[in-house]
């Protein structure tokens, strides 16, 4: 089957029943009703904490065949996903899916528990380092299955993703069950990912090394959705966990990819009083935040709201009133967890708030501009985030295409070469947002508008922004590095990539 991005979608796919190719951003309309939590029954006064993981194994009933879920907010910090999975393992307890919101370095030490049988299959918004690499070898019971966040949280509420037990880091929790991200030594600010996992799993274990007898005044998961708590020395290490302020780029080439995003953004028409933006965390993208900040001040306008997962710099702006206030699913530094901690202005949302296509309405629904980063990208504007130029898994889906499908403006920013590869080709390797939905790609050489977008090519014709067709930007990559080879793949399909909608909109072949 061939879908609407172009990618041929086999008719079978091993332990997926029902393969929907994708068909457009908005093809698809949902239908009937939200998966309803298990029903909880608790008596007065009745304890809730226990002595161990692997007592707290043994009361959530887990057993082999169950699928047990995560949260990554504590990135390369996170001590708990590994504690839990060698503590399943000392069980005897074996074929288990695996559903983390995310997957990081740090998780290569559960690489043996695969190798084992403890856990056969993977959902998750992405994998990096030796997991990646496993994952991409096939070695799975079943191929990944690559989700957004938005279509994480869709597939969790609809009851496609049934999570048996979640196991969630509590930084603060007290002793009824109510948790918090923004106190304790492991603190990670918002937990976001963690609210859809605790309001739908049937099981909600907390893990935490901060365990207060007061009731918590501040409460991100409450109580009645957590079953068991366990007390560790420690959830995670807090260098990984929070740096300090995330250093804006010095790197010539990032400051001025950033310089063109930021000038595109002032001419896109959008950028007027009240607008809403989301900005990432890599390097190009911190520097735009600094050049937005300063044309927003030059021109005197202040946006209505900020986005995402949040940094130093979008605090700044919040704290100067060049943003009105922040919608929050994640934290990637200190200064964001204490400013998520003491500024009510910075608002804690779920990841179904943040971009689950099927509710009342996501906030990215409301979103004018958004700054992107890729792996690559293609002429047809399709953009890979998820495989490296081997075909290696070593990224993550995240929130890319649900704010590219709902923002007025996308914008993908990229070096045109990275190493000696364009980053420009004719097809990538792996789609994860279709080109339909990116409007502007940018690169240090010169950047490329959608052809949808002649509203776009309009306005930027004032702006001194190099702008050229994508056929040209690909020449200038051709002609300074020379046309890479396709990768040679096997048949067999190691990772299925979904939209957002749950939609199939690629796979991923094992490399040979």
């Amino acid at each position: 089957m061939i879908n609407a991005a172009g990618r041929d979608i086999p008719q079978q796919i091993t332990g997926y029943n029902n393969i929907v190719p994708y068909a457009g951003p908005f093809a698809i309309t949902p239908v009937g009703r939200l998966w309803g939590p298990k029903i909880r029954s608790v008596k007065p006064r009745s304890e809730k904490i226990l002595k161990s993981i692997d007592q707290a194994i043994e009361a959530a009933g887990l057993k082999s065949g169950m699928t047990i879920s995560f949260h990554h907010h504590f990135r390369n910090g996170d001590y708990i996903l590994n504690l839990v999975v060698e503590a399943i393992a000392q069980k005897g307890i074996k074929g288990l899916t695996l559903a983390p919101s995310s997957l990081n370095d740090v998780n290569d030490a559960i690489i043996p528990y695969i190798e084992a049988g403890v856990i056969t299959n993977i959902e998750t918004s992405g994998g990096r380092g030796k997991l990646g690499k496993l994952m991409t070898a096939g070695k799975l019971a079943r191929p990944v299955l690559i989700r957004s966040h938005g279509g994480r949280a869709r597939a969790i509420e609809s009851g496609e993703l049934h999570i048996d037990v979640a196991f969630l880091g509590a930084p603060c929790c007290d002793k009824f069950g109510n948790i918090n991200g923004t106190e304790g030594k492991s603190a990670c600010g918002s937990m976001g990912y963690a609210m859809v996992d605790a309001a739908y799993a049937d099981t909600v274990i907390a893990l935490t090394d901060n365990l207060v007898d007061r009731p918590l005044q501040r409460i991100s998961i409450p109580q009645t959705q957590v079953d068991y708590i366990v007390e560790l020395e420690s959830i995670g290490n807090p260098q990984g966990i929070a740096s300090g302020a995330l250093r804006i780029s010095r790197d010539p080439r990032e400051l001025l990819i950033a310089d063109y995003a930021t000038t595109v953004i002032e001419y896109s028409g959008y950028f007027k009083d009240g607008y809403s933006l989301q900005l990432g965390s890599g390097g190009a993208s911190l520097a735009a935040a600094r050049f937005i900040k300063e044309k927003m001040i030059a021109q005197g306008i202040t946006a209505s709201f900020g986005l995402g997962g949040v940094t130093a710099p979008f605090v700044d702006m919040l704290n100067e009133g060049l943003i009105q206030t922040i919608f929050d699913v994640q934290d990637f530094d200190l200064p964001s967890v204490e400013s998520i901690k003491n500024n009510p202005r910075h608002q804690e949302m779920s990841a179904s708030f943040y971009a689950n296509p099927h509710n009342g309405g996501p906030i990215v629904n409301q979103l004018d501009v958004v700054i992107l980063s890729a792996t690559e990208v293609d002429v047809n504007f399709n953009v890979n985030v998820i495989t490296d130029s081997n075909g290696v898994i070593m990224g993550a889906s995240g929130g890319h295409s649900d704010t590219a499908a709902e923002a007025n403006l996308a914008i993908v920013v990229a070096p045109l070469l990275r190493g000696r590869l364009p980053m420009v080709l004719d097809r990538v390797n792996t789609i994860v947002t279709p080109g339909e939905t990116v409007d502007v790609i940018v690169t240090e050489r010169g950047v490329a508008v959608n052809p949808r977008r002649t509203d776009l090519m309009n306005n930027l014709k004032e702006s001194g922004v190099p702008v050229m067709s994508i056929h040209d930007l690909q020449q200038i990559a051709y002609n300074l590095a020379g046309k890479p080879e396709p990768i040679p793949v096997s048949d067999q399909i190691v990772g299925v990539v979904e939209y957002r909608d749950g939609s199939i909109i690629d796979v991923i072949r094992r490399p040979l």
